[in-house]
């Protein structure tokens, strides 16, 4: 009997707490929007499963053991951790890279007006970094790390995170990309109090084609003049603009291939779970969960009316006026955030399409968020 009852107390059931369930009804909320909704279906359904590793007591997948140099105590997510975020930090970079291969900046080029929208949009990031500051709760490290979900950009979070405040690497990733999945919801609202009826039916002239030398000097420009301004910015900026040039060199096609599909989809598969793991129900439900998520969505909302104050205000000397709607893209969850900016313009004009003009900050916001990513690191670390 004696044996019987030491086996139950080794058994996952017996060592489930009430946390550990909590964070259960939170995979399975994101699985369904992933599955259901499909709302950032390659994020959020990983990171779900993530979490059910993570909160099934003594499974040891994200465990890591330090005292071992073959680390065979060690789970594999926790080695994919140390590795490839804690010690090396290469799986953001590797996603920028993809990104840069699938993005086009013609709307840029063809509007660089729309670079101070995005520009705008980061004091989202400021404002809650300073607010966690004033808390006495965070770090200046931790309050780095939980501004920059204001910029809606996974990627450059889990980076800067990373970095200055591993501790909190999981939480602040799943809050990014959960307010990235609900853009849909936070963002109209803010759009329609912050403009009138006639500002959101503006038309805005189409964009013309861009020169295919000006689309390769653009990103070999800007690369050198953000790393050399930000250097910390590099390991994010450089891959991203490397594969943009990749792609508008039109001479590798099979690399722009695999930057944008094969590298990036097994990145997203391996960084989306890792993450995942990093919730362990007693770890993170806290005041400070809390706290963080109350101030991401301060973040996020403040860059989302940011941009379209900006763009109000610039209207007052165009001769061309831009449709306010476009500033909320420059939060960077790209392409979403440039959809609803659409989308909310055809409710008040069929006639308006704004998905090209709103793309111009939305690119710019993902540069910007990196940049300011790079400053935190160049000052905190």
């Amino acid at each position: 009997m004696d044996l019987f009852n030491d086996w139950i107390t080794t058994t996952g059931i017996y060592n489930l707490t009430w946390e550990n369930l909590a964070m259960f009804a939170v995979a399975f909320f994101f699985m369904y929007l992933a599955i259901k909704k499909n709302m950032e279906s390659y994020e959020l359904l990983p990171i779900g499963l993530g979490i059910i590793i993570a909160n099934l007591p003594l499974a040891g997948m994200a465990t890591f053991d330090s005292s071992t140099s073959v680390h065979q105590s060690s789970g594999i997510f926790g080695v994919i951790f140390y590795y490839t975020l804690s010690f090396w930090n290469i799986l953001p970079p590797i996603i920028f890279l993809g990104l840069g291969a699938i993005t086009d900046f013609s709307p840029l080029i063809n509007n660089p007006k729309t670079l101070l929208l995005g520009a705008a949009a980061q004091i989202g990031i400021f404002v809650s970094f300073w607010g966690a500051s004033l808390t006495g709760q965070f770090s200046l490290k931790e309050a780095a790390s939980i501004g920059i979900i204001g910029g809606a950009d996974g990627p450059t979070t889990i980076f800067l995170t990373s970095s200055l405040a591993p501790d909190l690497l999981g939480i602040t990733a799943v809050i990014a990309y959960s307010y990235m999945a609900a853009v849909a919801f936070i963002q109209p609202p803010i759009m329609k109090l912050l403009t009138t009826k006639s500002e959101r039916a503006i038309i805005m002239k189409d964009l013309g084609p861009v020169n295919n030398k000006l689309k390769i000097l653009f990103p070999n420009i800007a690369m050198f003049l953000i790393i050399l301004v930000v250097p910390r910015s590099a390991p994010l900026i450089s891959m991203f603009m490397i594969g943009n040039i990749l792609k508008e060199s039109n001479v590798v096609p099979r690399l722009v291939d695999a930057a944008s599909n094969e590298l990036i989809n097994l990145s997203t598969i391996f960084l989306m779970i890792t993450i995942g793991t990093q919730l362990n129900g007693p770890e993170v439900i806290n005041i400070k969960t809390l706290l963080i998520l109350g101030l991401g969505l301060v973040a996020f909302a403040v860059g989302s009316g940011t941009g379209i104050i900006l763009a109000k205000f610039m209207n007052l000397f165009l001769k061309e006026k831009i449709n306010p709607l476009i500033g909320s893209a420059g939060v960077s969850a790209v392409p979403m955030a440039a959809r609803i900016s659409h989308h909310i313009g055809q409710e008040e004009n069929p006639n308006n399409f704004l998905l090209a003009h709103a793309m111009g900050p939305n690119v710019a916001g993902v540069i910007g968020s990196a940049v300011i990513a790079g400053l935190f690191l160049s000052l905190l670390n």
